[in-house]
């Protein structure tokens, strides 16, 4: 991989860190019910993920183990266990697992065998955050935060309504304390943690504005979560909606009611950018709203069943034009909807090729408070091709250098100095964008596009 694209790999993944860093604490996950010994999951990227009953009581080291083994045993897609016996597990540390270390330590070896990156053993710690994000809420004071080159914590805008937003807190403004302890050479993640915390707790945090220090104490609450981060009619009549996430409960509803703000539109340009991905049943219910007929999502589980998510008559749906921007930040549930739209020749795709995330997850209760993620299945799009690791190809590629970004050419909300946060997608600045109103307004004059090659489109 050349230098220039390793960087904009990681640079992509950043600043979806950085949009994780504002949802930390949302759900990916929505329960369901299932016949059996297990409740089930729907979760991002066509991930089914499973809990188990309710613990009644403490397992010992060794059942804790045992049931990890059994979990991988009867759901991991790959029945070939990475071309391994996987019964050399099931015994491997007969009398050595004496303490709960000894049996989380224990499972941690036998999944790394595995070789699978999102099949991993869930501590204390973090299935708990596990299970604060099924319950799909944040709490904290409403701010999202970046940070800059020199490694400085910024805000980069305040969310509306908010205990950050209702104390003046500006975008642009350096965070240089967290209740009087300094943030200097402590990570994001690590900041966005001090912040976060349980509603109608306070947080004091120390703000650099310019040259003036100010001392701000906020009262934690209840986020708001925003699928929809941006919803505009821009020049020419062309509707433009940003779709942030799959992950609210409340996605599909936000959804409908942008598509009704923009319906008087000649046609929609939907930016999937960055997106992470969310909740299975919000890229199928979005899908819904786009397509009258046709396959959305196929699954193949570790029997090699495929079961087909079919579009279906729903209450509402568009009849608008449609050019889809994505991105390699673009995974997942992202994936799901663009894959859907370009399979069933209803919509263009424009800009770089996806993040590339076509496996299943499914998160376990192992109990003792303790979890496993697994992957059970892959998913194929519509034309049944298996996205995983290659990505979707744009059906007109816009390529972003280093350069561009730095003069303003990438995605309009996105700023890698940290200096501009009142950009606006009209400022027609974001040559993908860009790309998109020229494919939808050809679209719309039944003039043929040419896709485009290189760093940005000159045309």
């Amino acid at each position: 991989m050349a230098p220039t694209q390793r960087r904009r790999k990681i640079w992509i993944l950043r600043a979806t860190t950085i949009a994780l860093s504002l949802v930390a604490g949302f759900s990916y996950l929505n329960w369901r019910d299932h016949s059996g010994p297990f409740k089930g999951l729907v979760q991002a990227g066509a991930a089914y993920a499973q809990g188990g009953q309710g613990e009644r009581k403490t397992l010992a080291p060794n059942e804790l183990y045992q049931r990890a083994w059994g979990i991988i045993k009867d759901t991991y897609y790959d029945q070939g266990y990475n071309q391994q016996d996987w019964s050399r597990w099931k015994h491997r540390y007969d009398g050595k697992i004496k303490t709960q270390e000894d049996a989380h330590k224990g499972i941690e070896t036998m999944l790394a065998s595995l070789g699978d990156p999102y099949t991993r053993f869930l501590n204390e710690d973090a299935f708990g955050e596990e299970k604060s994000q099924i319950q799909a809420h944040l709490f904290g004071v409403g701010m999202q935060l970046g940070m800059n080159k020199e490694h400085k914590v910024v805000v980069i805008a305040p969310i509306q309504d908010t205990p950050a937003s209702r104390a003046g807190i500006h975008s642009g403004d350096e965070i240089i304390e967290v209740d009087k302890k300094p943030v200097k050479g402590q990570s994001l993640d690590q900041v966005v943690k001090q912040i976060r915390g349980p509603k109608d707790t306070q947080v004091q945090v120390t703000l650099l504005r310019g040259t003036k220090k100010e001392q701000v104490s906020l009262m934690r609450a209840e986020i708001p979560i925003k699928a929809v981060a941006s919803c505009e009619i821009m020049p020419g009549n062309i509707g433009y909606v940003r779709l942030d996430s799959f992950i609210s409960q409340k996605a599909n509803d936000e959804m409908k009611d942008a598509l009704k703000k923009v319906s008087n539109c000649k046609g929609l340009v939907l930016d999937l950018r960055n997106n992470p991905g969310g909740l299975l049943s919000n890229a199928v219910e979005i899908a819904n709203m786009f397509l009258d007929r046709g396959v959305i999502v196929s699954t193949i589980d570790s029997d090699g069943y495929k079961t087909s998510q079919i579009a279906s008559r729903a209450s509402f749906k568009t009849e608008l034009p449609t050019v889809v921007l994505i991105n390699g930040g673009s995974a997942s549930a992202s994936e799901i909807l663009s894959g859907a739209l370009k399979d069933n020749a209803r919509a263009k795709l424009v800009g770089q090729k996806s993040f590339g995330k076509g496996l299943v997850q499914a998160i376990n209760n192992l109990g003792n408070g303790t979890g496993v993620n697994v992957t059970i299945a892959r998913y194929l799009t519509p034309n049944d091709i298996d996205i995983h690791k290659s990505g979707i190809s744009p059906d007109y590629e816009v390529k972003l250098s280093d350069d561009d970004f730095k003069t303003g050419k990438g995605p309009w909300w996105i700023d890698p100095t940290m200096t501009n946060f009142a950009r606006k997608p009209q400022d027609g600045k974001d040559a993908q964008l860009n790309k998109a109103v020229e494919v939808l307004n050809k679209l719309l004059a039944g003039t043929p596009t040419v896709a485009s090659t290189g760093s940005v489109d000159k045309k």
